[in-house]
């Protein structure tokens, strides 16, 4: 007989959503765990380092913990230093660099196979994000080591030939700190223009830029061919080859959708692959398993966020303690 605990809750994800759904399971006197892959909120640590919300610092706040800022908008660093001391304050029970690799259905509760041992637990609460799996240009030369999916420091670029490819916030924000810190840079815009779902502020910055010819934008065209010294670029105007050094494909990132199919839970079989669970409660079609975040959305990352979000911890733990 397996004699080991069964937890009320097992939450899969470390993020501030995952961080909201502890807060919340602590609070009404669960026994729960958080099991996160990477570090702590590892998305906002794999976020440029001179990354700035959208959302002011009391929309960011979880768990009714007061996030103070020096800025209307705080940026990685603070976002880092805040959800860590919540961790500390709230006392999160958290297993960090731990992937979860099988769920099974054993009796009324869940068994849970992680890279560093198993758990058992009653419900499971899935908030995972949507920064694992990036969009792939698929074209010939993409593995090479200089093409990066995901970037962090624009010192690294300094006077280096930079093509950047996308044009919404992070190609943006990549395009104008690399330029900043020296480097030629190129970006490669598979539409007309620049995003309207660029930061505001933003985006005067970078279209002067390119108005101005400090920052060179092809438009309307993609990547062909990616080679040690060379890209490859297909324009309006015909092919065009330009000496590289780096590509930073900023093409957007998707959710780990077959972690979901592996659990059972539906998916809508459109292009946005929308999970099936209630709306009222968060659970999904399978008993006892929970969607919170950004997840919830499938493939439609852009319509939760943080501030969004944070009301689905209370959704579900409300639905765990009824039961």
């Amino acid at each position: 007989m397996d004699s080991r605990p069964v937890l009320d809750v097992v939450i899969v994800g470390g993020g501030p959503i995952g961080l909201a759904c502890g807060l919340e399971a602590k609070k009404a006197g669960l026994n729960y765990l958080i099991i996160e892959k990477g570090t702590l909120v590892n998305s906002i640590y794999n976020y440029p380092v001179n990354m700035g919300f959208f959302s002011t610092s009391e929309r960011l706040e979880i768990g009714g913990i007061p996030f103070v800022s020096t800025h209307a908008k705080p940026g990685r660093n603070e976002a880092l230093e805040y959800y860590r001391r919540v961790a500390i304050a709230g006392g999160i029970q958290v297993r960090l660099f731990e992937r979860v690799i099988t769920t099974k259905k054993e009796d009324d509760h869940y068994i849970i196979t992680t890279s560093k041992g198993s758990y058992a637990a009653r419900n499971i609460i899935i908030a995972t994000g949507f920064y694992d799996i990036p969009y792939l240009l698929n074209v010939k030369g993409e593995e090479l080591p200089k093409v990066k999916h995901y970037y962090d420091d624009p010192h690294y670029y300094a006077f280096q030939k930079v093509v950047v490819v996308g044009a919404a916030n992070s190609a943006v924000d990549a395009a104008l700190e690399t330029w900043r810190k020296g480097a030629e840079v190129t970006m490669v815009v598979k539409g007309e223009e620049i995003s309207n779902r660029v930061k505001y502020w933003v985006k005067p910055d970078i279209e002067n830029r390119i108005k101005e010819g400090s920052i060179q934008a092809y438009f309307s065209s993609a990547i062909t061919e990616i080679r040690e010294n060379e890209v490859d670029i297909q324009t309006p105007a015909g092919p065009v080859t330009i000496a590289n050094d780096w590509v930073l494909a900023m093409t957007g990132y998707q959710p780990d959708l077959s972690f979901l199919e592996k659990l059972g839970i539906e998916l809508s079989d459109d292009e946005v692959r929308k999970p099936a669970y209630n709306e009222d409660t968060h659970e999904t079609n399978v008993a006892g398993i929970y969607l919170a975040g950004v997840i919830c959305g499938g493939m439609n990352t852009h319509r939760l966020f943080i501030e969004n979000s944070r009301e689905h911890a209370e959704k579900i733990i409300a639905n765990i303690v009824k039961q």
